[in-house]
């Protein structure tokens, strides 16, 4: 299924959403185990419906045209701009949904606004312990929305889990 997330804009201001899913479009063939159905804060403190702390966590961005990164993450799908995020498995399993409030509101590469929803996967050398590296997409340009969480520290909570691919927006 597809995650959506109603009450962004609450979320932005209040610090909690409710979650809601819709259906999966039709030439997609993901399919989603989704445990999180209620709401958390954006602090990253207190969390509640499912939504499972994990902490702070130092963030990177990378992208294509960076030494080193291919056209596929590390489950063979092709990596989506400001939604795929590599992860140290250890600490993140892969195919773990996360949520990372801070992101929540920021421009995607179509013009909408994110929901904080991140899908863990891929890994990477240089991604151990409490570290994420968020993929912007196509080039150094594609960096500019998520800038201001580059070394940055972000509160990232499991939000559920996931087969197949994540959805190319």
């Amino acid at each position: 299924m597809r995650l959506l997330l109603g009450g962004l804009a609450a979320l932005a201001i209040s610090g909690a959403a409710a979650g809601a899913h819709a259906a999966p479009a039709a030439n997609t063939s993901t399919a989603y185990k989704v445990i999180h159905q209620d709401q958390g804060s954006k602090s990253g403190k207190k969390l509640g419906g499912g939504l499972a702390p994990m902490g702070l966590m130092k963030a990177t961005l990378y992208h294509f045209g960076a030494a080193g990164v291919g056209g596929k993450d590390s489950l063979g799908c092709k990596p989506v701009a400001m939604r795929t995020v590599a992860v140290d498995p250890t600490m993140i399993p892969r195919r773990t949904i996360l949520f990372i409030a801070e992101t929540v509101g920021m421009t995607m590469p179509d013009g909408s606004k994110h929901d904080g929803y991140w899908y863990a996967s891929d890994t990477g050398g240089a991604i151990k312990g409490n570290r994420i590296d968020l993929f912007t997409g196509h080039g150094k340009a594609s960096m500019k929305p998520a800038f201001k969480f580059n070394l940055a520290k972000l509160s990232v909570a499991k939000a559920g889990t996931f087969t197949g691919c994540p959805p190319a927006e």
